[in-house]
Parts: structure tokens; C-alpha cells; sequence
């Protein structure tokens, strides 16, 4: 699911530059295609790939039996999301398909954050991945900032869970401005330390940042 932060945001902005149709059009069939295969409409969150789908062989469970979705890879999706409907033409057909995914996403994951404003590796299991973790929890913060300044989620409810966030990143920074618990790069949730520290990271945080700021009054 990485993949849908990385190359439908870019195709959206090149139909924005070219005037060219063509770019949506050819990255919206790809993104509900993926849509389809990788996405859980019960639990309206991503697959990280099929290794982890419920009729995967064999069967990949977290330690206590839930399924596994991991918190960057989500949070991978979510931030894409908000970057593809900055761009999104208004009468594009299926614009109402992607605020309607964003918004179940949301309202999905802010019942996941911990106490502490964060998001753990396996979103389902914080017991298998108790150890904080900064990416995903980034680009969450990221993605539900992004909506309530652009009026896709309401400010009321999501405003709390967003400064929560951003309060729990802010507890993960050292005193020279450097990024920890971060997971390391892999395809799966994984243990965490405090002393891992990567750049996407950072430039999730520096993303989170750019839309917080607007919402302090």
C-alpha cells in the first residue's frame, strides 16, 4: 500500500500542470484496483500487501491472533490521500470516492491513538508492538490536520486527537531537534527503540508541522 502515497499524488499534480486528463484518469484506475485487492472494508484500514490478507497461505496473524496492519503503511495511505484531493479537479467523477475513503480512514484510526497521542507498529495489537512509533504516528497527524483545515473532517472532533498527536511527536524529539522511535525501513510492524531515527520520518513530522501550525488560533 506504500505505493499509493508515492505515485497517485504525483499523477494528480501532473493533470493539474499539463491540463492533461489522461494522468487522472490512468492513476485512478490503478488506485481503486489496489483499492480492491489490498484494502479491509470491515476494518477500513490497508493491507501492507497479500502476505497479510485473511486468506493469505499461511495465514499471518499478530502473537494474540489479530490481524496485522502496520501504522507507516497506513499512514502511507492516509497522507497520499490528502495530497491527491488538494489537486483533485471538484468535478472529477470520482472525487467523492476518495473523500469518502479518506474520511473512513480517519474515523477509523483516531479509535486506535494511545493514551499518549500515538500510534503503535500493528495497529491492531499495541500488546505485540507496545513501543511508540513516530512515522506512522506522522503522518496521521498529518493527514487529519490536512482535513480539518480543508473541511473534510470536523474540526470539533478531530481537533483533540490531532493536538494529542502533535503533543506525543513533540515527546519524541531530543533536545537537538532529532526524530526517535522511528521504525526502521521494512515491509512489516516491527519492534521499535528509542534510539531509531530515519529521514521519512522527519519529513512526516515536517509535514504534520505545516498543517498544525494552521490550526492554532
Amino acid at each position: 500500500c506504500d505505493a499509493l502515497f508515492m505515485a497517485p499524488p504525483a499523477m494528480t499534480r501532473l493533470a493539474a500542470a499539463t491540463g492533461e486528463t489522461k494522468y487522472l484518469e490512468t492513476m485512478d484506475l490503478m488506485f481503486w484496483d489496489t483499492y480492491e485487492y489490498l484494502f479491509d472494508k470491515n476494518e477500513n484500514l490497508f493491507y501492507r500487501d497479500d502476505r497479510f490478507k485473511p486468506d493469505a497461505e499461511p495465514l499471518l496473524l499478530s502473537a494474540n491472533g489479530k490481524p496485522i496492519f502496520w501504522s507507516r503503511g497506513n499512514g502511507w495511505v492516509l497522507a497520499g490521500l490528502a495530497r491527491v484531493l488538494e489537486f483533485m479537479p471538484d468535478d472529477f467523477l470520482n472525487k467523492m470516492k476518495y473523500e469518502k475513503l479518506f474520511k473512513d480512514m480517519s474515523a477509523k484510526l483516531i479509535t486506535l491513538q494511545d493514551e499518549k497521542g500515538l500510534w503503535h507498529s500493528n495497529l491492531l495489537d499495541p500488546v505485540e508492538s507496545p513501543e511508540p512509533e513516530s512515522s506512522g504516528t506522522a503522518f496521521f497527524c498529518y493527514g487529519l490536520a490536512w482535513g480539518v483545515n480543508n473541511g473534510y473532517l470536523d474540526k470539533e472532533t478531530y481537533l483533540p486527537v490531532i493536538k494529542k498527536a502533535w503533543e506525543g511527536l513533540n515527546g519524541c524529539l531530543d533536545e537537538n531537534g532529532q526524530l526517535h522511535w522511528v521504525q526502521l525501513v521494512g515491509s512489516a510492524p516491527a519492534p521499535v527503540k528509542y534510539e531509531d531515527s530515519v529521514e521519512y520520518a522527519t519529513g512526516a513530522f515536517l509535514l504534520a508541522g505545516s498543517e498544525v501550525v494552521k490550526l492554532i488560533d
